[in-house]
């Protein structure tokens, strides 16, 4: 498994695949790992993308307009993999387009393109008996999302059941820029060390070298999409790579 965070904070980053194209996007998470990105997770384009704020969701109506679908990701991964053998690589979807392929065949094809592991958005803890089977069997790493406003004894299932890492969402709501890191990221982040000695990686508003230094006072990892995404989005694909290397550098500084 190449989910390994070797400098605290490590960096998750969050791509839209398929916007503006998927060469681009092998590009940008090429530069995105050259320059420091611990994790890439590649995020299938959805028609319907519920919990993301407008910049992420403009960024799945590109691709889904484009024709992008799991099958395209699932190549891509299979691309990065073999451009990228050590980077941590996570496939990041709705439920939909996997119960479409059917959750057997998307967990196979997963392990088949070299995913580290899987972050299916809306799969819950309490109805992830399939799934989880099916994961194991493949070798791959189920990463669940965490919230604030969750109790304890549902951490502890959460926990109990990830591997890879746990994605702790920073506050209540929907993904996009913030001001600053949101007070609840730490204190759930306190709670779940109660349950788990994997890494915590903190999401959810995470887009700049100073929400990164802030998890780092205690978490393992900060992920960042909205910003990446944002950035792409005003940036001509040819330039994009580097804009994107630039910035993921950035946040080390």
């Amino acid at each position: 498994m190449a989910i390994e965070f070797r400098k605290k904070p490590g960096i998750v980053a969050y791509l839209t695949a398929g916007d503006p194209h998927l060469a681009t996007t092998k590009d940008i998470a090429l530069a995105a790992i050259d320059n420091g990105a611990d994790v890439i997770e590649l995020g299938v384009p959805f028609s319907d993308p519920l919990a993301d704020g407008p910049v992420i969701q403009r960024a799945s109506e590109r691709a889904v307009a484009r024709g992008v679908r799991l099958t395209d990701v699932l190549e891509l991964a299979k691309e990065l993999r073999a451009l990228r053998p050590a980077a941590g690589l996570v496939l990041f979807s709705y439920l939909n387009p996997v119960v479409r392929m059917g959750m057997k065949t998307f967990c196979a094809r997963a392990a088949e393109a070299g995913a580290d592991g899987v972050l299916l958005t809306d799969m819950i803890v309490e109805e992830a008996g399939e799934y989880l089977e099916e994961m194991k069997a493949n070798r791959l790493a189920p990463i669940f999302l965490a919230a604030p406003t969750s109790p304890d004894a549902r951490l502890k299932a959460i926990a109990g059941v990830s591997q890879g890492f746990v994605y702790a969402i920073s506050r209540v709501g929907i993904t996009g820029t913030q001001q600053k890191v949101a007070g609840d990221a730490s204190e759930l982040v306190s709670r779940l060390r109660q349950f788990t000695k994997l890494p915590i990686a903190v999401g959810f508003g995470i887009s700049n070298a100073e929400h990164v230094r802030a998890v780092g006072e205690f978490a393992d990892a900060a992920i960042v999409g909205s910003a990446l995404v944002a950035l792409i989005e005003k940036t001509p694909p040819p330039e994009a790579s580097t804009v994107i290397g630039q910035f993921i550098a950035g946040l080390r500084a």
